[in-house]
Parts: structure tokens; sequence; C-alpha cells
């Protein structure tokens, strides 16, 4: 998975609203099916939690790896940020939809990431990550194929204690 993650991480970068020249992440921690990444950007740390799903469904023929993160950058003052990598375009207008554990979190679209419309949702979404013990992210692609992708949440809360203190 670190090779995966490695490119997860120029994606990740390359998506950014500041797209700034960054250094290598480094894998601090593995915790149960969470990793945990640090690494500088313009001379911030910067850390990130993620995973892949343990069940991809959808039919389709060509998809590209899917991830869930979450991240802090505390010299921009922001924590928590949810962010879910699909591996391909979303439809156009598209909502993706994240349950844990029976709660809905609605997700704006572009390309082939989804965000949470707010800070408060962003932190929402931690805490049942953290407290949770199944996800199940549904979207739409550019071609209308539904995929369904289930994750396991074992290891996410040890992953964001270690996350959280490495960027406080």
């Amino acid at each position: 998975m670190k090779q995966i993650v490695l490119t997860l991480f120029a994606l990740f970068i390359f998506l950014s609203p500041l797209q700034a020249v960054a250094g290598q992440p480094r894998l601090m921690a593995t915790y149960g099916d969470w990793e945990v990444y640090v690494f500088f950007e313009d001379g911030n740390k910067v850390c990130y939690m993620a995973s892949q799903p343990k069940l991809k469904q959808g039919n389709y023929s060509k998809r590209g790896e899917p991830f869930a993160l979450i991240t802090h950058r505390p010299a921009e003052n922001t924590r928590d940020v949810f962010s879910y990598i699909t591996g391909y375009g979303y439809k156009a207008g598209s909502e993706a939809i994240v349950t844990i554990d029976g709660t809905d979190f609605a997700l704006f679209t572009q390309d082939e990431t989804a965000w949470a419309p707010d800070s408060e949702t962003d932190k929402k979404l931690a805490q049942a990550i953290r407290e949770g013990s199944k996800m199940t992210v549904k979207g739409t692609s550019l071609r209308g194929t539904l995929t369904t992708d289930t994750f396991s949440l074992t290891g996410s809360g040890k992953a964001y204690e270690r996350m959280s203190s490495e960027c406080r």
C-alpha cells in the first residue's frame, strides 16, 4: 500500500488549493487498516491518515485506486479535513454519500475527489470515523456507474491520535 499512498500523495498535492512543492511523505505508523503520514509543504508540517476500501463494488471496467483521508494542516489552522479520492471522475453536479454506522454525510464532488461542504461536517466525519466500525462511500461516475466502497474503521481511532500528536 505504501507505493499507492505515495502515488496518492502526488495526486493529493496536485489537487491541493496551494499546489505547493512538498517534501516526500513519511509513513509514521500503521494502525489496523489506517496509515499515518507526515510531510512538509512550504516548510510547514502536514499530517494525514489514509485507508483503502476492503470491498469495491460497481459495474466498471477501469478505475484507479480509491482512498479516504483526513488531513491536519496546522499552519493553515485546518484540522479534520475529510477527502475522498475515488479513482474515477465523478458525474458533474453529483454528490458522494458517506455512511458510517448508519449516519449519512453528503459530500460535494469535483473531478476525482469529494469533500465535506464545511468544517463542521469535517469534524463530524472525523469523529464518526474514529468511533465507528464500518464506512461506505457511494458515488456516480461520469458514465453513470454507481459505486459502493466499503471500509473497515479498525485502527482509525489510534491513527487519528497519532496524526493529531504529530500535527498539534
